[in-house]
């Protein structure tokens, strides 16, 4: 059995063996706690501040009667949101707003299909990819791009709650090019996606328009 000063000495030289290392390990995982909380912490900072943003966007995008004041505010929250949250998504919300605006308000659809793509670039898979994709589509057809519209819808893949409306807007894109049989056979898909309650009274013109039955 060990004398009390040679338990003493062995301890000593196991700390000057280990008690670097066991030190900087503890330091580590010290210093991993506190940097998943810092992380934590800014990530929610980050959130709150593109969520303040972006509802100083939507007050000026629901205006009634938007002035120029508004739609400089659009555009500047909207680029804001864009250079600074990019990866909330805030940042894809405000695109898609700043695009609804640039078409409505602007009449330049163009723009919108370039903004369009940034947001498509960064939404997540799901619902909002989709309706990113199927405002993208339609800012393309407005500018008159209807083959670039057409493959901005086939590249989605399957469409979900969205077919009917991916459908609808193949539909007029099609029509437009004088595909008529093919347009029939979108907005048959269409109005089998969107059967009931959920149909839209424009598509069900849309089917008059072009003498196609409801129950085709």
């Amino acid at each position: 059995m060990q004398s009390e000063e040679e338990q003493i000495a062995t301890i000593k030289n196991w700390w000057k063996r280990n008690g670097t290392s066991l030190l900087l390990g503890v330091g580590l995982a010290l210093a991993l706690v506190f940097g998943w909380q810092a992380w934590q912490q800014h990530q929610a900072e980050q959130m709150s501040a593109a969520g303040s943003q972006y509802q100083q966007l939507l007050t000026a995008a629901t205006k009634q009667q938007p002035t120029d004041k508004d739609a400089e505010t659009i555009r500047y929250v909207a680029e804001t949101l864009r250079n600074d949250f990019a990866d909330t998504p805030y940042a894809v919300y405000g695109t898609l707003i700043l695009a609804g605006h640039q078409v409505t308000e602007q009449g330049k659809p163009e723009a919108a299909a370039d903004s369009l793509k940034w947001a498509l670039s960064r939404a997540e898979s799901g619902p909002l990819k989709l309706l990113v994709r199927q405002r993208l589509a339609q800012a393309q057809f407005a500018a008159e791009q209807p083959d670039a519209a057409l493959a901005t819808l086939n590249e989605a893949g399957e469409t979900g709650a969205f077919t009917a409306l991916y459908a609808e807007l193949e539909g007029d894109i099609l029509r437009a090019q004088g595909n008529a049989e093919e347009a029939r056979e979108a907005y048959k898909r269409a109005s089998e996606a969107a059967s009931g309650p959920t149909a839209s009274p424009m598509l069900q013109l849309k089917m008059a328009d072009m003498a196609i039955p409801e129950d085709a």
